[in-house]
C-alpha cells in the first residue's frame, strides 16, 4: 500500500493521504511524497486543479508522533517544512474534502487550500500548546484573518475540537455535505474549475492568495524558532513521552 496516492484525470489531479490505520498521519517519508507529488502537478499542464483527501474514516491525524521522536523539526529543511512550502507556494487551486479528524498539520494545511468541503461528523483541532508547542504552517497569523482573533485564540489557545457546523459558520468551510460526499463535492467543484480559462484561473488564485504569501515567510521563520524552543522544554519532552509511551 502507498501511504501518498496521486493520479489525474481530466484536468484534475488528486492527491490521497492512503495510512487509514494510522488515522493518515504524516511521518517523513509521507512529508517527502507529497512534496514530490505537488512539484509533479505543478508542473503537469493536463492538471488544472488538484483535489486533496484522505483515505478510511479521517482526514489527517497530524504528525505522526511515533516517527517524530525520531526526527524532530530542527530547521526549516525538514520534510514537513519542505511539505509546507511546496503546498504554500503550489500555484493552482487546491479542493480539499475533509471526513472524520482533521487534527494538527491536518487541520492547518487547510488553510492553504482554496475551497474546502467537509462531511457531517468531521472534526478539526489544533492542539499545539496541550502538546506543550506552538502553531505552525503560518496558522499564527493566516486564522485570526481568516475567522477573527477571538475564534482564533479558542482554536489555537485552548485547542478546543470544533466540528464542521463550526467551522464553515466561521468561514473556514465552503460548504459541510453528507457524510461520505465531501471527496464527490470536492471533484465536482475540481472539475467545474478545471473547465475555466487556465490563466485567468491561475492568475485569480495567485491574486487571492498575494496577502498570505506577503505574511507566510516571516510567519513560518517566526513560528519555527518558537516550536524548536518548544521542543526542548520538559513540559513537551514529559506530554510527547506519555502519549507514545
Amino acid at each position: 500500500m502507498t501511504a501518498i496516492e496521486y493520479h489525474r484525470a481530466e484536468g484534475v489531479g488528486v492527491l490521497r493521504l492512503n495510512r487509514p490505520d494510522r488515522r493518515n498521519a504524516l511521518d517523513v517519508a509521507g512529508y517527502r511524497a507529497l512534496t514530490a507529488h505537488l512539484h509533479q502537478a505543478a508542473e503537469d499542464d493536463d492538471v488544472a486543479v488538484l483535489v486533496l483527501t484522505g483515505a478510511g474514516q479521517g482526514f489527517c491525524a497530524g504528525n505522526d508522533l511515533d516517527d517524530f521522536v525520531r526526527h524532530p523539526i530542527r530547521d526549516d529543511q525538514h520534510p514537513a517544512y519542505r511539505f509546507m512550502y511546496a503546498l504554500a507556494a503550489f500555484p493552482k487551486p487546491v479542493v480539499a474534502a475533509v471526513e472524520g479528524a482533521a487534527v494538527g498539520i491536518g487541520c492547518t494545511l487547510l488553510l492553504h487550500c482554496d475551497l474546502l468541503y467537509a462531511g457531517e461528523g468531521a472534526r478539526f483541532q489544533m492542539p499545539f500548546v496541550q502538546l506543550g508547542l506552538c502553531p505552525e504552517f503560518a496558522a499564527s497569523v493566516l486564522l485570526p484573518a481568516l475567522v477573527g482573533l477571538p475564534k482564533a485564540g479558542e482554536w489555537l489557545l485552548q485547542g478546543r475540537a470544533f466540528d464542521a457546523r463550526e467551522a464553515q459558520a466561521a468561514g473556514l468551510l465552503n460548504g459541510v455535505v453528507d457524510k461520505g460526499d465531501a471527496y464527490a463535492t470536492a471533484m465536482a467543484s475540481a472539475q467545474q474549475l478545471a473547465a475555466s480559462p487556465r490563466e485567468a484561473l491561475l492568475a485569480t488564485k495567485a491574486l487571492l492568495r498575494r496577502p498570505i504569501r506577503a505574511m507566510f515567510d516571516s510567519a513560518m521563520a517566526e513560528e519555527l524558532t518558537a516550536l524548536v524552543r518548544c521542543q526542548q522544554t520538559r513540559a513537551f519532552q514529559a506530554r510527547l513521552a506519555a502519549l507514545v509511551g
